[in-house]
Parts: structure tokens; C-alpha cells; sequence
């Protein structure tokens, strides 16, 4: 089992999932690192890393391109494109990436945090989505989806995901932890 102290959370401080992850990573004494913007508001706080221009635009992807990853439409809008420059910036940082959403029937994530899911599957980094609807884990392996019960099992990891957390995210989040780390 893994040392959570030696461990640290990647996140972008909203509210809903994000938070709860950082919550938990609180709790249990690991680092938390908060990536955000100029103008951002965040529901969390602790250990904020302002992204500069210059840092942004290392994150930078065209909305076409991530239009047709995503098989949805982004419009270009500078938040949109800043709020993608910084989950480019955690799934950069993080080795494991966990979500929590909703996976659509094109194994696409829905909402922004699906840009995290495309990402960790572009960087080929392990990647676990909390489906809400279905309340179940599920591994992308294989290209395909496949019930898990994941771990945290690298010492750096995002937790991303919506801002409409259910009981039962919640409820996986807590689990995620209790059965990576003793406490």
C-alpha cells in the first residue's frame, strides 16, 4: 500500500468532484496542487498554481481538434480555451487519472472533464472514470471501457470530474481513498 504522504493530487479547484478529491487528499495528508488562471474563480483554494501566458499556451489545442476528440462542438470562447490549457497542465503532472461522470455511448466523457479523459487517453496514462449513472468504476483498457475497482496507485494523480457530484460520487471518492491509503 501506497504512503499517501508521498503522494500529490492535481486539480482545478471547482466545485463537485474537484473539491471532494481534494477533500480526501486533505484528509489524508497528502500534497494537493490546484492549477488556475487569471480570473478563475475556485471553490478550493489550498496550494493554487497560477498559470502564466506563457504556461497556458503550452496547454494550447484548437477547439476544432478537441471538437472532433470529443465528438462534440466547442465554440471558441477564451475560457473554454483557458479552462483546456489547464486540464492539459494536471493530466500533464498527474501519472493516474481519475473522474467522476458520466461515460456516453461513444466512450467519450460528457462535459469538459471529458478533455481530461481524451487526454489521459492520448498520453496513455491510467485512467479510471466514477460513471454517476451506472454507479460504477470503469478502467479504460484495451480501448473499451471495463468495470473496475481502481486504486491510487502512483504518487501523482488528478482527480477531475463534474461539478454535480452525486451521493454516490461522493460516496466513490471516500472508497477510492479508504482503499488506497490506511488512515
Amino acid at each position: 500500500m501506497m504512503n499517501a504522504n508521498d503522494c500529490t493530487l492535481y486539480h482545478g479547484g471547482l466545485k463537485g468532484a474537484e473539491s471532494a478529491f481534494g477533500e480526501n487528499s486533505e484528509k489524508y495528508g497528502m500534497n494537493e496542487v490546484i492549477f488556475t488562471f487569471e480570473g478563475h474563480r475556485l471553490n478550493r483554494d489550498r496550494n493554487s498554481v497560477m498559470l502564466s501566458e506563457d504556461e497556458l499556451l503550452r496547454g494550447d489545442i484548437s477547439m476544432e481538434i478537441a471538437s472532433r476528440m470529443m465528438n462534440r462542438t466547442y465554440y471558441e470562447t477564451e475560457k473554454i480555451r483557458r479552462v483546456l490549457q489547464t486540464i492539459f497542465h494536471m493530466v500533464n503532472k498527474g501519472h493516474q487519472i481519475f473522474v467522476i461522470g458520466s461515460i456516453l455511448e461513444d466512450n467519450s466523457v460528457k462535459g469538459g472533464t471529458g478533455w481530461a479523459v481524451e487526454l489521459a487517453k492520448l498520453f496513455n496514462r491510467p485512467l479510471h472514470v466514477y460513471d454517476q449513472t451506472r454507479t460504477q468504476w470503469f478502467t479504460w483498457k484495451d480501448g473499451t471501457w471495463a468495470e473496475d475497482t481502481p486504486k491510487i496507485s502512483y504518487n501523482t494523480f488528478v482527480g477531475s470530474g463534474t461539478r454535480y457530484l452525486s451521493d454516490a460520487g461522493i460516496a466513490a471518492i471516500a472508497q477510492l481513498f479508504a482503499d488506497s491509503f490506511e488512515k
